[in-house]
C-alpha cells in the first residue's frame, strides 16, 4: 500500500491575500455548480459534475492568507467500484511566501495511488490547480466545469459514456 498523497504546487506573483481569495472562490476555478459557502470555517458546500462525481465538503481549517483544509464528508464516483473513495479525505491548500512570490501547495491528503480514481483525480487536480486556479489568480478568470462544460479529457470521456 502506498501512502503518497497527491500534491501539486504553483508559484505566482500575486499576494497571499489574492491567492487566498481565489482559492475560496471555488465556483471561479473548480465548478460553477457549487452549492453552499466556500470561504469560512465550518462552511459546507456540495460539488457535482453531471452524474459522474458528487461530494459534500466542509471547511475544517481556515487561516486567512495561509491555509485552508476541506474535509470530504460524502463522495460519489460513477466510475469506480468503491464509489466513496474520497470520503474522509482532506484537500489542503497551503499558502506561503517564497523569494518574493506566493507559493500555493495543494495536497489532497488521503488521495493515494492505491485509489482506483487516482489517475483520473490526479489529472483533474493538476488541471484545476495548475491551470484553472492559476488563471483565476493571475488573470481574474478561471476555467471551472459545469454541466455540459467538461474541462479535462477524462471529464469529456466520462460525459460521453452511456
Amino acid at each position: 500500500m502506498s501512502a503518497t498523497n497527491f500534491t501539486t504546487t504553483i508559484l505566482v506573483d500575486q499576494s497571499p491575500q489574492e491567492v487566498f481569495k481565489a482559492v475560496t472562490n471555488v465556483r471561479g476555478w473548480w465548478s460553477e455548480e457549487i452549492e453552499g459557502n466556500t470561504a469560512q470555517i465550518n462552511d459546507e458546500f456540495d460539488y457535482h459534475y453531471e452524474d459522474i462525481h458528487r461530494c459534500k465538503v466542509k471547511l475544517i481549517e481556515v487561516i486567512p492568507n495561509q491555509k485552508i483544509v476541506w474535509l470530504v464528508e460524502n463522495n460519489y464516483f460513477k466510475f469506480t467500484k468503491d464509489e466513496t473513495e474520497w470520503t474522509n479525505t482532506r484537500p489542503t491548500f497551503e499558502i506561503s511566501e517564497k523569494n518574493g512570490k506566493t507559493e500555493l501547495r495543494f495536497t489532497h491528503v488521503g488521495l493515494v495511488p492505491d485509489y482506483e480514481c487516482f489517475e483520473i483525480c490526479r489529472g483533474a487536480w493538476t488541471n484545476y490547480i495548475g491551470n484553472s486556479l492559476l488563471k483565476l489568480i493571475t488573470t481574474g478568470k478561471g476555467e471551472p466545469n459545469a454541466t455540459g462544460k467538461p474541462q479535462t479529457e477524462n471529464e469529456k470521456k466520462l460525459s460521453e459514456k452511456p
